[in-house]
């Protein structure tokens, strides 16, 4: 069951490993960070770029906040500057964070309704449902980020909930 709860816990994890992540990105050369290394966004700067367009697309749906500047099919390059495609990651971060505290049983209680791009159609689906997609989503491509940082040798640390929150 998806509650207030675990939507704060799930945001503070997911800021969390974004620093690692990201100070071990930091640790690559451009180069390595934009070398197609056959994920399914090509390399770790699009993987990183996609994640930052996905929770800006996910946060407009959940808040009103401004929808990111280009579609997904763009996304993988929707900020070219790693640094300033760090300091998106930190913004997004702190307000996924603030948004998961501001959430009440009523919340993910209702549904929402949004227009999927992707789809070409609107969508109804369990608040519920969307906010865990927001996290799964976002570790399933951290997954892939992390199959690329330690393939390069970069180590970002023990990623288990339990080590993080125990």
């Amino acid at each position: 069951m998806t509650t207030p709860a675990f939507c704060r816990m799930m945001a503070a994890y997911n800021s969390e490993m974004n620093r690692r992540f990201y100070a071990a990105a930091a640790g690559l050369s451009e180069a390595q960070r934009r070398e197609d290394r056959g994920a399914f966004f090509g390399s770790l700067q699009g993987t990183l770029c996609h994640l930052a367009w996905a929770d800006t697309i996910w946060l407009h749906r959940f808040t009103g906040s401004p929808p990111p500047p280009v579609g997904i099919a763009q996304s993988p390059s929707m900020i070219e500057d790693f640094a300033a495609l760090r300091a998106e990651r930190e913004r997004l971060d702190a307000v996924i964070e603030s948004w998961a505290a501001g959430l009440t049983p009523e919340v993910l209680e209702g549904d929402l309704a949004y227009f999927s791009g992707a789809m070409g159609r609107e969508i109804r689906r369990p608040m519920a449902l969307l906010a865990a997609h927001l996290f799964n989503h976002q570790t399933h491509h951290r997954g892939q980020a992390h199959a690329l940082l330690t393939g390069f040798g970069a180590a970002t640390g023990d990623t288990d909930l339990p080590a993080i929150f125990g």
